[in-house]
Order: structure tokens, then C-alpha cells, then sequence
């Protein structure tokens, strides 16, 4: 990833409702949620939630598919990974300890997260 990916990536997900979006899409899996079911999880209209969804899909974090009428959007796990390498790739090298804190973060990847979700 570079700068530029890296910037269009931490702009969509500066906003609270894409965060949250982000963050439910990753819950939910490669299956993914249709676009009724995001904006009713999110309590937005579906307006609302199509603009959201658009601002993340050109940032490259989700995808989207077709299946039958709907359209189902899901994480795009691969470039959430290079941003998380992006942001670790020059400061593990100086800071050690980062990496070491990284990788003991609370439970943050296993399949019961924090707060007893499932991830």
C-alpha cells in the first residue's frame, strides 16, 4: 500500500457511521451484509448508507456483489491487512515494543473478541 491508498483509506474511515460499517462488515465475514441490513444496523436510510458505502468501496476497504436483487458488501480483508502493515511497517523497525503490544492486545483477533462478539 502506499501513501496515497493509505490516505484515502484513513479518510473513509474517519467518519463515524463508515467506521462502524468497517467494523460490521469485519464481524460479519466473507458472507457479508446487504445494504438494507448495514443501514438498518447503523439506523440510517438507505440514502444515507449508499453514500457511506461508496466512500469505502472507492477506498478499496470493502467490495461489493450482486446476488439475485441485492447487493452484498463485505470487508476487503487483504487491503484492511496492508493498512494495518502500512501503518506498522516503519515504526516496528525503531520500536520494537510496539510490535510486542500489537501482539499482545486484548484477544483482538480471536474468534470471542472483546465484549464476548464474535469476530
Amino acid at each position: 500500500m502506499d501513501e496515497r491508498q493509505a490516505l484515502s483509506a484513513f479518510a473513509a474511515l474517519s467518519q463515524e457511521t463508515r467506521l462502524a460499517i468497517v467494523r460490521a462488515l469485519v464481524v460479519a465475514g466473507p458472507e457479508g451484509l446487504a445494504a438494507g441490513v448495514i443501514a438498518e444496523r447503523m439506523g440510517v436510510s438507505a440514502t444515507n448508507v449508499s453514500f457511506h458505502l461508496k466512500e469505502l468501496e472507492r477506498s478499496g476497504l470493502i467490495t461489493q456483489r450482486r446476488e439475485s436483487r441485492s447487493i452484498i458488501y463485505s470487508a476487503s480483508y487483504e487491503a484492511l491487512a496492508d493498512l494495518v502493515k502500512f501503518l506498522m511497517e516503519d515504526c516496528c523497525a525503531g520500536h520494537p515494543t510496539i510490535r510486542e503490544n500489537v501482539e499482545r492486545a486484548d484477544d483482538c483477533c480471536s474468534p470471542v473478541g472483546k465484549g464476548g462478539v464474535v469476530a
